[in-house]
């Protein structure tokens, strides 16, 4: 039985638990239906608010983890090649990977007032520390022959290194960072966009809960699940294997 057959059985079987679950123990004010649910999906389309709330959120996203890749990834370089650097500044990124970066949100409004630059500022946070200390721990376990030839072979020191060795030696690591980032982006987006003035999932997610409206609240989350699971594996996981086997790192792949 292929993977692709087992989940689908699964999520048919979950669907009807689901549903059995909401008839027969009344759960209709905790919570709601499959059939509700997909009511729901299917109002928010036709009136346009859950597209709408999709296309802005997505927005935000990518602008805020392209952000924190660059700045996450450079970060990492400079931690794994100076250790002044790393001892110091690395020290403080460790730390600052623990605070989950809705706290910083008080500080963006302050900054920034509450609009689309605070939700910007604070889904960037979510992801550069991850990124930063996987690129740096990628960086770090580079085989140094892998350096010591490249050299040889008149790469030299500079941006030429990095981008032709140092990046593919390190992309095992530098993937897992681009996943947990984005689901660490998601969340600070998601809870920005809870507070913050705007469309987007968050703001509809908050407007369900005002209503009480929980088939509209469990579209949302659905919505979410299903965006990182399509971008996860239509996007990260080929472009792992792409790169993998164009630089001949496959038998690295975990």
């Amino acid at each position: 039985m292929s993977t692709a057959l087992r989940r689908t059985i699964f999520l048919v079987l979950l669907l009807i638990a689901w549903e059995a679950g909401f008839r027969i123990f009344g759960w209709g004010w905790k919570f709601p239906s499959v059939t509700q649910t997909l009511q729901a999906f299917y109002d928010g389309y036709v009136h346009g608010e859950l597209l709408q709330a999709t296309i802005a959120s997505m927005i935000r996203l990518i602008v805020s983890f392209v952000i924190s890749t660059v700045v996450g990834t450079t970060l990492g370089f400079l931690f794994a090649r100076y250790r002044l650097l790393d001892d110091t500044i690395g020290f403080v990124v460790v730390a600052l990977q623990t605070i989950p970066s809705i706290a910083w949100l008080p500080f963006a409004i302050i900054w920034f007032g509450l609009n689309e630059t605070s939700v910007i500022f604070i889904t960037a946070l979510g992801a550069t520390w991850t990124m930063a200390l996987s690129s740096r721990t990628g960086i770090k376990n580079i085989p140094p022959i892998y350096l010591r030839a490249a050299q040889t072979m008149g790469t030299g020191n500079g941006f030429k290194l990095f981008i032709q060795v140092m990046i593919p030696a390190a992309f095992p690591y530098l993937i897992n960072g681009l996943r947990t980032g984005w689901a660490f982006a998601w969340r600070a987006l998601v809870a920005g966009e809870l507070i913050a003035k705007g469309v987007g999932l968050g703001q509809l997610l908050q407007d369900g809960r005002n209503l009480g409206d929980t088939p509209l609240m469990l579209c949302i989350v659905i919505m979410i699940a299903v965006l990182g699971t399509l971008s996860d594996h239509f996007c990260f996981k080929r472009l792992e294997d792409k790169v993998l086997e164009r630089y001949g790192l496959a038998g690295s792949k975990s």
